[in-house]
């Protein structure tokens, strides 16, 4: 078998040397090998970064990412843990949406002054309810006539 280089398992990820050398130090990875001092890598750590990446990305935090892996580097999916991560995710993207919609349209709501706007009174009456509750639990704001 053939092993990738710690230099080209980062060129080839995108991931720097010392995240990789973090990562095996965490045991999110695992060389098999030296080359001299040069680190060596299976080919499937290429996948493994992958995985991490987008874990990360969903906001998994690398003591989380560190669970999904099995003792053999394979995932081990916790599947209840993934569908409560896209459930938090579909909320920011619906909070978001109403966030966009909103500054959209007090960027071109015709109004002479904002506050003579009654849809953009409305949003702000909401966003300052919303801002008292904290971010837990709070429905979207209301999308702009």
């Amino acid at each position: 078998m053939k092993f990738l280089d710690i230099g080209t398992v980062s060129a080839q990820s995108g991931v720097k040397p010392s995240a990789l050398r973090y990562y095996e130090e965490i045991g999110l990875i695992a060389s098999v090998t030296r080359h001299g001092l040069r680190r060596q890598f299976a080919p499937e750590v290429l996948l493994q970064l992958k995985l991490i990446a987008m874990a990360k990305l969903a906001g998994f935090s690398l003591d989380q990412i560190a669970g999904m892996f099995g003792k053999d580097g394979r995932p081990e999916v916790p599947r209840a843990a993934l569908h409560e991560k896209a459930d938090a995710i579909d909320r920011q993207i619906r909070s978001l949406t109403a966030l966009r919609d909103t500054l959209r349209h007090v960027a071109d709501c015709p109004a002479p002054s904002h506050l003579e706007c009654p849809t953009f009174r409305r949003l702000v009456e909401v966003a300052g309810k919303q801002a008292g509750r904290g971010r837990r639990g709070r429905p979207a704001p209301p999308t702009p006539e």
